[in-house]
């Protein structure tokens, strides 16, 4: 049964719905038996086992998770490795101060010697991946609750892991596909030694910023350059100043030769997280509810914070990353609802659910197994969606000032100092001492108190009171309705608000400070919101989490089941793969087409010194001027800047690498046009292109902008 199952999952027919070659996230270990055939057909030239083997390097051994949750790729056998400028925008500004603004100015370690460590940044390499599907479906039958399924599919996979990472310094991570009807195991090794050697300054690496963000033409050098060292052995080891920078086992050869029209392209990477087979009454939650509201208070809290970032370097040095992350989210949401209505997809579900449903009566066994089964998945789904708003308005509203959440990480430290242990205070106190610093580090009190009072409002006008924190009327009623007055009562009372009091407090901590504690206001409404998610979210949304799945898992099967010509690709899940696809212009609306490839050009022609996003460095414009563009330029005489083509990506995928037919690098992906960012629930190959960074652009801000030859010389450039 369960082989069969393994084999129904992935059945590969000649005839039946044909997908376009563009959709579909790809496991690599299974190309050879089910898709390398339409890759060479496309125009690909190498082997499913130049992608993916465990015998020989290959390219997957270029690949790496860099940190948490974006891709990079090896570019040098000397540890060099390139993924996007927003990937290592966190680790950049950590770095920054406000007399080195590596994030202003940029960064080029002209030695060994200046590479900066990046402490908490990790990258890891995929070792392996196998089919453990029958193996962790050891013991499960039909008749079991999804509970008593869940468990003994946990503890299968547990005894894999271990045998996974026993005698041996891997990770390991067993991964669900196709909801559940399959498994696969996926082994790491992390390296912790990752050190800054190269970014173009924001003005080039940031260039278009929030106004371009998922839009296309797109003119941003999104790329930063990291190293990775390893011990002696080439193997993990923590900092050192001995270290040697690690030797991988296969790094991308770089083409010079450029990109055009219909060109093949793959993209290999991580992406995170896709919804392709859910139901219609899933994404109308989304569509008319969940979504419509983040947009809504992402938008207060953007503003505030991008009128504050105009007040000083200082202030917009702090808030960059944070912005950035909110406006990222921001403006995705608002594509995906446009994306949403353009291609008509609740529409499209509904009739493909009308078939689903007509296949189901054909047969008594049919009607026996899956007859309600949509109808309850719609009942849950409903019954989800008042606690998945909720959700939004704690998330987005309740904790959108950063002081509540602040506040609650000491509580364990009251806890301690009222239960008079002191050596877990001491133990706490050595602890959360450098998290302080670093808390008011990128931290302006007047902005977050302009937060609170603007968002505190929306969440109490915002949504039922049933579904607030309770001392949040209270709040309303007590300061009738002047959050703006309630806010200033936090920061004014609050320890919270500033350094020297939470440093004060953290030193002088006694069991009747800490009991006074517990009544200041920050403390108060970070409690008030734990407890909302505590008795009120979570309670409902379990239902829903308990459920949904399984139901998810048995409409999964059932589509496999109806369409069993028709080759289903999983949905991403944080786990490497493999799409493809070719270079290629697109028409969003009616009476407007865009061409496949920007160029320094368009940068010169965005140039606007009144416009932050628009700001082109001084040295780039008289680069444009003397044409001193060296082996960078197209035929026509320009240097190109980004392309876009139809690979289906995600994200996650910021930072994989872009190669073409010969698996050279061409470039780094780094967006989704804006009017396919629906991609994620549902792929439209007319719509959706990939963004990438033309990797000439890189090589040319190295070499000419940068002047940091060294870098290009140790590249293997093809011609």
């Amino acid at each position: 049964m369960k082989k069969t199952l393994t084999l129904l999952l992935l059945l590969v027919l000649a005839t039946g719905r044909i997908l376009v070659a563009e959709e579909g996230m790809w496991i690599p270990l299974l190309l050879e038996k089910y898709k390398i055939a339409d890759m060479q057909k496309a125009g690909f030239k190498l082997t499913a086992e130049d992608i993916y083997s465990v015998n020989q390097a290959s390219m997957k051994d270029a690949i790496v998770i860099f940190g948490g949750g974006c891709t990079g790729e090896m570019i040098s056998a000397e540890g060099l490795l390139i993924t996007n400028h927003h990937c290592g925008y966190g680790t950049i500004q950590r770095l920054s101060t406000v007399e080195n603004d590596y994030l202003t100015n940029g960064f080029w370690a002209m030695s060994r010697a200046e590479e900066l460590p990046a402490p908490g940044l990790s990258v890891t390499f995929l070792v392996r991946i196998e089919d453990v599907t029958e193996r962790c479906l050891a013991g499960v039958n039909e008749s079991m609750s999804a509970a008593e399924r869940n468990r003994v599919i946990g503890e299968n996979s547990r005894t894999i892991q271990n045998e996974a990472t026993q005698g041996n310094d891997y990770t390991a991570r067993i991964a669900p596909f196709f909801s559940g009807n399959q498994y696969f195991l996926f082994v790491y090794e992390l390296y912790r030694d990752v050190r800054l050697v190269g970014a173009p300054p924001s003005a080039i690496g940031k260039f278009g910023g929030e106004t371009d963000n998922w839009i296309w033409p797109r003119h941003t050098g999104d790329f930063s350059l990291f190293r990775v060292y390893a011990g002696p052995d080439n193997k993990p080891a923590a900092y050192s100043p001995d270290n040697k920078p690690y030797v991988p086992k296969k790094h991308f050869p770089i083409s010079l030769k450029g990109v055009e029209k219909g060109d093949f392209t793959m993209v290999f990477g991580y992406p995170g997280r896709t919804t392709q087979y859910i139901p219609s009454f899933s994404i109308e939650g989304q569509a008319n509810y969940t979504i419509p509201a983040s947009i809504d208070l992402q938008t207060k809290k953007l503003d505030i914070i991008m009128a504050s970032m105009e007040i000083s370097p200082k202030i917009r040095l702090q808030y960059s990353a944070k912005k950035s992350g909110i406006a990222n989210g921001w403006k995705k949401n608002q594509g995906v609802l446009l994306g949403l209505n353009r291609i008509k997809a609740i529409d499209r579900k509904i009739e493909y659910e009308k078939q689903f449903q007509e296949w189901v009566q054909q047969d008594p066994e049919r009607v026996k197994k899956y007859g309600t089964l949509l109808e309850n998945y719609r009942k849950i789904a409903e019954a989800e969606v008042p606690f998945q708003m909720a959700s939004v308005y704690a998330r987005n509203a309740g904790a959108a000032a950063e002081i509540f959440n602040f506040a609650g990480r000491f509580l364990s430290l009251l806890d301690a100092a009222q239960s008079k242990n002191r050596e877990e205070v001491a133990r706490l106190q050595e602890r959360l001492k450098p998290m302080i610093a670093s808390h008011f580090k990128d931290y302006h009190a007047p902005t977050d108190q302009q937060i609170l009072a603007s968002l505190m409002e929306a969440y109490s006008n915002g949504i039922e009171e049933a579904y607030q924190p309770k001392l949040l009327p209270e709040i309303r009623e007590q300061f009738k309705g002047d959050f703006a007055a309630y806010a200033a009562m936090v920061f004014d009372k609050s320890v919270f608000a500033s350094e020297e009091s939470t440093t004060r407090m953290l030193e002088t901590i006694s069991v009747s400070k800490a009991k006074k504690l517990r009544k200041d206001p920050a403390i108060q409404m970070f409690m008030s919101l734990s407890e909302l998610q505590r008795e009120v979210i979570s309670p409902g949304l379990i239902p829903a989490q308990r459920q949904l799945p399984e139901l998810q898992r048995l409409y999964m099967a059932a589509q496999m089941e109806m369409e069993p010509e028709r080759l289903f690709y999983p949905d991403a899940n944080s786990t490497i793969r493999v799409t493809f696809g070719q270079v290629s212009d697109y028409a969003p609306m009616d009476g407007v087409k865009y061409h496949h490839l920007t160029t320094l050009e368009g940068i010169i022609e965005k140039d606007n010194p009144d416009i932050y996003d628009y700001r082109v460095p001084e040295k780039l414009k008289e680069l444009y001027r003397t044409k001193d563009y060296g082996d960078y330029a197209t035929r026509e005489g320009q240097i190109p800047v980004c392309f876009i083509a139809s690979n289906h990506t995600s994200g996650g995928n910021s930072g994989s690498p872009v190669v073409n037919a010969d698996g050279h690098l061409i470039g780094v992906n780094f967006d989704r046009n804006w009017q396919g960012t629906m991609s994620d629930i549902m792929y439209d190959p007319d719509l959706c292109r990939n963004i990438s960074l033309d990797i000439r652009y890189a090589l040319f801000i190295i070499d000419r902008f940068a002047g940091a030859k060294h870098i290009i010389e140790e590249l293997d450039l093809v011609r």
